[in-house]
């Protein structure tokens, strides 16, 4: 029904024409260097993206209206550039919705999210501090919160872009903390898991990934950061007698987690449980960034000697799998 998944794309030889229906993910008008004009799309299914282009926007083949967010019936080939898989698409139609199921079109995480929901519970009813645990019954108790936590992809593009990413990412650095915390008695174990479970609880108001991820017009202009801190003092203003210094430290820990001004947190961490929060949700998200290029890599078979394409997050480097290479070497 659907066709060609994005995830079988390197598998077929260049330049042969081949048929999917693909979700818009992203629709740019560019000029090449000679001043002509072209499309640079990015398509996507649940089993990855690829960089597009329609170089002719307008041929009658490829001169459907379409917006981010539509789902596309293509007739394209495959080629490289750059090292990069591209996709060129020569004749394409809105898709009917008869002729997919969106459910094929969004990334997933593969993980039981009624285990990770459940461990992010055993988390919060573990605090000893009877303030914090309050203050995170009452937000992850809330049917939209919770409905959404367990939904919202971590990031649009970049860590855990996926369905089910942000619960993913946010049980991971729970797991992180566990093994961090006790060989650091300086920092107070509740402050360090309420500031993992709350850093990015504005991101279930700042994305949106009813068709495809993007930002939400509050996401736009205020981002997740001051969205978070919004929810959090809201929570905390429907319990009676929550102490007061232990409503700055919490916010702190919502404000500093990005760890630098010119990376959006609006202070600098400056408290230990704050530094710990930043540090591990850093290393998280490079991580997971580098396993996923390391899965595409794979994906498009490449060679065990072969670095992976630029990273953005990582300054624009390659990364070599060591595993692989190892591997292959021993």
């Amino acid at each position: 029904m659907k066709g060609i998944s994005i995830a079988d794309l390197a598998a077929q030889p260049e330049n042969q024409s081949l048929d999917g229906i693909f979700l818009v993910l992203s629709r740019q008008q560019r000029t090449t260097k000679s001043g002509k004009p072209y499309l640079s799309l990015i398509l996507g299914d649940r089993t990855g993206q690829i960089e597009s282009r329609i170089w002719d926007p307008a041929d009658p083949r490829v001169a459907s209206p379409f917006d981010r967010g539509d789902v596309l019936k293509i007739r394209g080939s495959v080629s490289r550039f750059d090292g990069s898989l591209q996709l060129k698409v020569e004749m394409l139609r809105l898709a009917a919705d008869h002729e997919f199921d969106r459910a094929e079109l969004l990334p997933s995480t593969t993980a039981d999210v009624a285990h990770l929901w459940q461990s992010l519970l055993a988390v919060v009813d573990s605090l000893t501090d009877p303030h914090l645990r309050r203050l995170l019954h009452t937000l992850v108790d809330d049917p939209a919160i919770r409905d959404a936590y367990q939904q919202a992809p971590a990031a649009r593009q970049l860590h855990h872009a996926w369905l089910g990413g942000l619960l993913e990412h946010v049980v991971s650095l729970l797991g992180l903390a566990q093994r961090v915390v006790p060989h650091y008695p300086i920092v107070l174990p509740d402050l360090v898991y309420t500031g993992i479970l709350l850093h990015d609880i504005g991101k279930i108001r700042e994305l949106t990934w009813q068709t495809g991820f993007d930002y939400t017009i509050e996401g736009q202009l205020l981002g997740h950061i001051p969205i978070g801190v919004s929810m959090v003092e809201h929570a905390i203003d429907s319990i009676p007698d929550f102490p007061p210094r232990l409503r700055t430290i919490v916010l702190h820990l919502v404000l500093s987690h990005h760890g630098r001004l010119e990376f959006g947190s609006p202070k600098l961490p400056m408290i230990p449980e704050a530094l710990m929060l930043n540090f591990l949700d850093d290393l998280d998200a490079k991580m997971q960034t580098v396993a996923s290029e390391f899965e595409k890599a794979a994906k498009q078979g490449r060679a065990p000697d072969a670095m992976t394409d630029r990273i953005w997050a990582l300054d624009q480097r390659t990364m070599l799998d060591t595993r692989a290479w190892l591997a292959a070497n021993s």
